[in-house]
């Protein structure tokens, strides 16, 4: 259990650890990627509908990394918070271009984008918003767009050995419109609680969901899912949970705890100043997360709306971790 005493006595260590770091981290990871290793992009609350700027921003920064470390991902994760506010048309919506297939183009990015729900893919329209992220894969033959439904599974890694289970979910409990019904809810922690037990045959297990556990943000820690998932994660040994919905980025750990706990939610809606109560790493800017994977080391890496490095760690399987 996590007290209010062990908090503050952790925030303390990671104070002083992340200030020794903060030198080295914000200048250039000690480790550069290695363009054979596997290796994914992540952004969450992307969507914004009053200013593209930020977003297209984000998305240069991205595409410039790629050419910058050599590398070509297997794919951008896109953690929620898809679509903010009107969104007339369903799968014919304009924006499905202007704010999708325009800003993040396939020259640039030509690898599967897989996305999950954020309350504002709930909110403004509910149904013809959420119905359109659900069928649209579907109904326009070609989109790198994969949401086949509001939670999935997915690998990443080679096709013959992957190195990654991933278990995209739905965390809208409690929208102040619509979120998942009562029997939703239900159906997904089965869903879930099945695909934990199953016999793992990768390295690593990754959680990602729209909304996070612990923040040192505007919105806070999220007592209904740290009731529902917390336990799980512990029991299972999940490596990571990654998020979005507070506009900046995050890096939390807990002592004895399995999982590393990381937010990525300056995609491109407006950045909102977090407060690092919780450490190591927490930050209000435009950017995204760079995963770079193999059998023995997972990295991850946070990044401005440049390409500059901002923060750095890495993991090994046994759930042990580093500052790079």
């Amino acid at each position: 259990m996590v007290t209010r005493r062990n908090l503050i006595r952790q925030s303390f260590c990671f104070s002083a650890a992340f200030m020794a770091a903060r030198k080295l981290s914000a200048a250039e990871s000690t480790v550069a990627p290695a363009p054979q290793a596997t290796h994914a992009l992540m952004i969450g609350d992307w969507g914004w509908n009053e200013d593209y700027g930020p977003q297209k921003s984000v998305a240069k920064g991205m595409a410039g990394y790629m050419i910058d470390k050599k590398i070509m991902p297997q794919c951008l994760f896109l953690l929620g918070d898809n679509f903010y506010g009107p969104f007339k048309g369903g799968v014919k919506c304009p924006r499905w271009k202007e704010q999708f297939s325009d800003i993040y183009q396939k020259k640039d990015f030509p690898f599967p984008c897989h996305a999950l729900l954020g309350n504002h893919d709930y909110d403004d329209e509910p149904v013809t918003k959420l119905a359109a992220e659900l069928e649209y894969a579907k109904a326009t033959p070609g989109t790198r767009w994969n949401m086949p439904a509001k939670w999935y599974r997915l690998e990443l890694g080679p096709a013959a050995k992957p190195l990654v289970t991933v278990l995209m979910l739905d965390s809208n409990y409690h929208n102040t419109t619509v979120s998942l019904t009562a029997a939703e809810r239900d159906a997904q922690m089965a869903w879930f609680k099945a695909e934990l037990e199953k016999p793992r045959t990768t390295p690593w297990l990754v959680v990602m969901g729209h909304h996070p556990l612990y923040s040192n943000g505007m919105h806070g820690d999220d007592p209904a899912l740290i009731a529902d998932w917390d336990d799980l994660f512990k029991k299972h040994k999940v490596h990571f949970y990654f998020s979005g919905h507070d506009h900046d980025l995050q890096h939390i750990e807990f002592e004895e705890h399995p999982t590393s706990f990381v937010i990525s939610g300056g995609g491109g809606a407006t950045i909102r100043e977090p407060k690092l109560e919780k450490g190591p790493f927490a930050v209000a800017v435009y950017g995204f997360t760079h995963l770079e994977i193999t059998e023995t080391k997972f990295f991850v890496r946070h990044l401005d709306a440049s390409g500059k490095l901002l923060h750095a760690f890495s993991k090994n399987p046994d759930a042990t971790w580093e500052m790079e």
